[in-house]
């Protein structure tokens, strides 16, 4: 995990733009630099570096002898570099995943380069030979990415569009600044005035497409057809294999652990690829939440039966609400459910910084979408409508959990992991008949849990827990995190302006005082970007007036069974 910025063809004095570069330091805590461009004075890069991969050469922009003419920025991990280093017969100058990137690009063009990465990545490369910009993003945008491109061809890239609001340019303050599409990659062409011109945007990966890196995984061919018993083998498989690439580090890892379904598997799994290898120190696994909520007391559940190391974290409201407006700010956004779920992970995650060196972080997100996880998947009309809601579930990702797990742990300088969003995990889940993805007996998740029943990697009643969203799980059974939010809320926000709500902000008017109320902190920090998030998450099929599952019928929790 790092922070990487670049800007192109810059008409102002790039030693005041790099002052931009530094809303992004929370990044990368171990290093910074700053590096102009050869033969082009209005280009640079910068990059702030959290140490996690070859601590001796990862600083970046990387640049290796073989090709002097490529410069590389990039945020992420590609788990298969070492197969395709292998594959392809490649010269390694250092021990850095990200330098594969450089000999894919130089072997057959961006077009494989982007495909052929089983990992998470956002990068930008410079070929100053051919005079091209290429930017990318991985198929979930599990590391963020932010470009903006003014009609005169200056462009700036940020791993968080906090570092490229404030730049300053001829014609205007900056124009659009926007999220870079996820699963899709950019050829610019870089003029010899430092400007530069889009050529085309191109989708390389689709989330239910085999991708094309499984011709080097180190998992061969699974056996195929849909019998449950084969289908319940190859998820164990796939989703083991997800946990042991991700295993690459050179610092300590830890994991967040809810006592949900989706970080207890992770948790468990990961504990037991871990003592399998003899990793030398034990897993540090966190939970957040209020005296006695149902996530703390499923969590030390969890962690008792899997032998881990177990943090608890209290959370009380004060701090919570004291929170709210950095975590908006980390966050950029103003989505209502994202803020909620996000504050206990922002605390967690300066819990971990602050109080252990477990740095590299995983976490259950991506599983929800994915196995149809959400409470409002029992109303389904039909499992092809549930199959297509979870596409567009995460497709969507990017705006939403994803970019809730990467800015409140990045905001502390941690790494996120989210083996749920595996590549080859997500395709062979979507591949499977929609009839056998969805709720069963009442029952969210079926086929997942279904899968596990008999691993004993957790406690049953762990495997088969109803769904709790974040937000919730963290507060008490009697009373929900949102509801202790609107309490507070309620005495901040005046009933006349909430009434004009739609006059301040046509554009997703808040049509409660929570949502005007978090609306106001993100237009204080981010006035005039609320295109950043095109529409609010609701559940669908159901007359929900709120985000949280707590409001729903068919909530129930374990202690009212």
């Amino acid at each position: 995990m790092c922070g990487i910025w670049a800007l192109f063809g810059s008409d102002e004095c790039l030693s005041v733009q790099c002052l931009s570069a530094m809303k992004i330091a929370h990044r990368g805590p171990d290093a910074f630099r700053f590096e102009n461009v050869n033969g082009f004075t209005n280009c640079c890069f910068g990059f702030h570096r959290l140490a996690v991969v070859d601590q001796l050469y990862g600083m970046q922009p990387i640049r290796v002898k073989k090709f002097p003419y490529l410069w590389l920025c990039y945020n992420g991990e590609i788990y298969n570099f070492k197969q395709l280093q292998k594959q392809f017969g490649f010269d390694f100058q250092t021990l850095v995943d990200g330098e594969v990137i450089l000999h894919l690009y130089s072997r057959g063009g961006i077009e494989q380069t982007a495909s052929m990465l089983d990992g998470v990545f956002a990068f930008i490369l410079l070929d100053t030979a051919n005079r091209k910009v290429f930017l990318a993003r991985d198929t979930y945008g599990v590391r963020p990415l932010f470009k903006v491109l003014t009609d005169d061809g200056f462009l700036g890239v940020c791993s968080e569009a906090k570092g490229l609001i404030n730049l300053k340019h001829s014609t205007s303050l900056c124009s659009k600044v926007e999220p870079f599409l996820p699963g899709h990659y950019e050829v610019l062409d870089l003029k010899p005035s430092g400007k530069v011109a889009s050529v085309e945007l191109v989708k390389f990966h689709s989330c239910k497409d085999e991708p094309l890196h499984v011709a080097c995984d180190t998992v061969e061919a699974l056996p195929s057809g849909f019998d449950l018993e084969t289908v319940k083998s190859n998820i164990r498989i796939l989703f083991e294999n997800a946990v042991r690439k991700r295993l690459m580090a050179h610092r300590r890892i830890g994991c967040l652990l809810s006592g949900g379904l989706d970080s207890s598997l992770v948790a468990a799994v990961l504990l037991k690829l871990m003592k399998e290898i003899n990793v030398n120190y034990p897993l540090q696994t966190f939970a957040i939440g209020m005296e006695n909520s149902p996530d703390l007391l499923a969590a030390r559940k969890v962690a008792a039966h899997i032998g881990s190391e177990h943090h608890e974290v209290i959370l009380n409201t004060e701090e919570g609400i004291q929170a709210i407006e950095e975590v908006i700010f980390s966050l950029e956004t103003y989505d209502i459910t994202t803020i909620r779920a996000s504050i206990g992970m922002y605390l967690v995650s300066k819990y971990i910084r602050k109080k252990t060196d477990s740095v590299v972080i995983f976490s259950g997100e991506g599983s929800d979408e994915l196995t149809q996880g959400y409470i409002y998947f029992h109303k389904a009309p039909s499992p092809e409508e549930a199959a297509e809601e979870s596409e567009r579930l995460l497709k969507e990702l990017y705006l939403f959990d994803v970019l809730r797990a990467d800015r409140t742990t990045a905001a502390h300088g941690l790494e996120l992991r989210v083996p749920f969003l595996d590549h080859r995990f997500t395709s062979y889940y979507l591949s499977l008949p929609a009839e056998l993805r969805i709720p069963k007996n009442g029952i969210e998740k079926y086929l997942l849990r279904l899968s596990f029943e008999d691993s004993n990697l957790l406690p049953k009643e762990i495997l088969w827990r109803p769904k709790e969203a974040f937000s919730d799980g963290i507060a008490s059974i009697k009373k929900s995190w949102f509801s202790i939010l609107q309490d507070y809320i309620d005495q901040q926000v005046d009933d006349l302006l909430l009434e004009k709500a739609v006059e301040k902000y046509p554009f997703n008017p808040p049509k409660t005082k929570e949502s005007y109320y978090y609306r106001q902190i993100f237009e204080k920090h981010y006035s005039g970007r609320s295109s950043w998030l095109p529409h609010y998450w609701m559940p669908r099929w159901v007359k929900a007036t709120d985000p949280s599952a707590r409001t729903l019928k068919h909530y129930k929790s374990a202690t009212q069974e």
